[in-house]
């Protein structure tokens, strides 16, 4: 059997009242604080490009900005885990678990 795939919690840039959250560039920020955890065997140190980690990324869906975590964040560091969580519940943000599927290729998307 395989492992299961790791769940991912998007937060949403939107309150619970529906409201758009402020800074427009949270996302960013917040996947910049977190962008030192990464998988080991990265890249890193004073040749390394600035990114965020694959643990933490933003993205923009259907127009909203989000967050996308992925759960093994809380396995490398529960502390980093703990922080994103409580922005989200600190700012009242919209979040949900769930999966990120693959885009499929240009020959299987009919």
């Amino acid at each position: 059997m395989t492992d299961p795939k790791p769940r991912q919690v998007f937060i949403q840039g939107i309150t619970q009242d529906g409201k758009t959250f402020r800074p427009s560039d949270w996302a960013e920020r917040l996947c910049g604080a977190m962008s030192c955890f990464r998988p080991e065997g990265m890249g890193g140190g004073i040749g390394a490009y600035i990114g965020y980690s694959p643990y933490c990324v933003p993205r923009v869906i259907n127009g909203v900005k989000c967050v996308i975590v992925n759960e093994r964040l809380r396995e490398i560091e529960p502390m980093a885990w703990d922080f994103v969580m409580n922005f989200a519940r600190d700012n009242q943000l919209q979040h949900s678990e769930a999966c990120l599927l693959p885009d499929l290729p240009d020959s299987d998307a009919r």
